[in-house]
């Protein structure tokens, strides 16, 4: 039977593994792209490490999200890992909207959800012992700074970025720039020194801004609206950090130890307006030292399609099912649980490594 995962290795984590196998204690960052429901898939992913293979061996690990990438990595800083990651699964599926709705009305349910997600612990994911949470957003700079909240301003605001993203990256970097809410315990040095086109401001992750910075980070423009002025940050106008880091192409070859990257795809966009510009996939370029000590597990082309319409969740499953919420909750808890197959076999790969099956970037 064909695996559930697609396993991806750069080039020192290959060699590590082949030389020393994989271990909890080998893993120091862990990722987690933005995408929507997408990221339900890797539910059975994180139960398993927070629940049972990262507590083998504690150590200090930086987690970092953008948008539900932030909120799963919260949802494992918890002291209760898994059942955070139950609450999250349950309530983003049973996320329900009538036919007509607005960005305020969107944005009241989304706060709702991140107040279910959070459960009265919200404390406990700024005091665990060894895990240090990242949550980016991005910051409007130039004509995005000035929006007001005017609908108008933000479309016109957005397709001019979209425009810009469309020839550079560095051109999109005129309009937003990266704001990383990290734990204070975690100066962030890997971070620090500029790696691409973005500015960068790094703001301590506290109790006054945890809130703000995780509903920020999955605010997707004209859909929720903008966080402003967020506790311990520049002012200003924050959106979905996947903006600027969608999945997640960050230096990791600066740290020296392995970065395990569940994904929800096998390759990595830089940003959200890149989806649809393949040759800003990460993987295809030449020499990618950014990802030499990445271990990339996804889901495999046999596993999704053998999921409800064959394919992964989404958030044109909104759309496609419209108020028949019962259907879409029922696959979207469908496709969570399958979620279980991939960490067996994770769990099976980690115990007994098999290179020959782990492709290169």
């Amino acid at each position: 039977m064909d695996s559930p995962i697609t396993i991806r290795l750069g080039a020192r984590a290959r060699q590590r593994i082949a030389a020393e196998g994989l271990q909890p204690a080998d893993i120091a960052i862990i990722p987690a792209a933005a995408g929507g429901p997408k990221g339900l898939i890797l539910n059975g992913i994180d139960t398993w490490l927070s629940g049972d293979w990262l507590p083998r061996a504690p150590r200090e690990r930086r987690l970092i999200g953008a948008s539900i990438g932030a909120w799963r990595m919260a949802a494992m800083a918890f002291a209760d890992p898994v059942a955070a990651h139950k609450r999250l699964a349950y309530h983003y599926t049973h996320q329900t909207y009538p036919a007509r709705i607005d960005a305020a009305y969107v944005t009241r349910t989304v706060r709702g959800l991140l107040e279910e997600v959070l459960g009265g612990h919200g404390d406990e994911v700024l005091a665990h012992p060894h895990h240090r949470v990242t949550v980016i957003t991005a910051r409007g700079i130039g004509p995005l700074a000035a929006t007001g909240g005017v609908r108008w301003r933000e479309m016109a605001g957005f397709l001019r970025a979209a425009a810009g993203n469309a020839v550079s990256r560095s051109r999109l970097a005129r309009g937003m720039e990266r704001v990383l809410f990290h734990d204070p315990r975690d100066d962030s040095a890997w971070l620090r020194e500029r790696f691409d086109a973005f500015a960068s401001h790094f703001v301590g992750l506290d109790a006054a801004n945890l809130r703000g910075a995780l509903l920020a980070s999955g605010s997707i423009p004209l859909v929720l609206e903008a966080v402003r002025d967020i506790a311990g940050a520049p002012p200003g106008t924050y959106w979905d950090g996947g903006l600027v880091d969608y999945h997640l192409h960050l230096p990791y070859q600066r740290d020296p130890g392995l970065v395990l990257y569940p994904h929800f795809t096998d390759y990595i966009v830089p940003g959200w307006l890149d989806k649809s510009l393949p040759w800003r996939r990460a993987r295809a370029q030449s020499g990618e030292l950014a990802l030499e000590n990445v271990v990339l597990v996804s889901p495999s082309p046999s596993f999704v399609a053998r999921l409800p319409n064959r394919k992964l969740p989404d958030r044109n499953d909104f759309k496609h099912y419209g108020q028949d919420h019962a259907a879409r909750i029922r696959d979207w808890m469908q496709a969570i649980g399958e979620s279980e197959r991939m960490a067996e076999a994770l769990a099976r790969w980690a115990e007994k490594p098999d290179l020959k099956v782990a492709a290169a970037f």
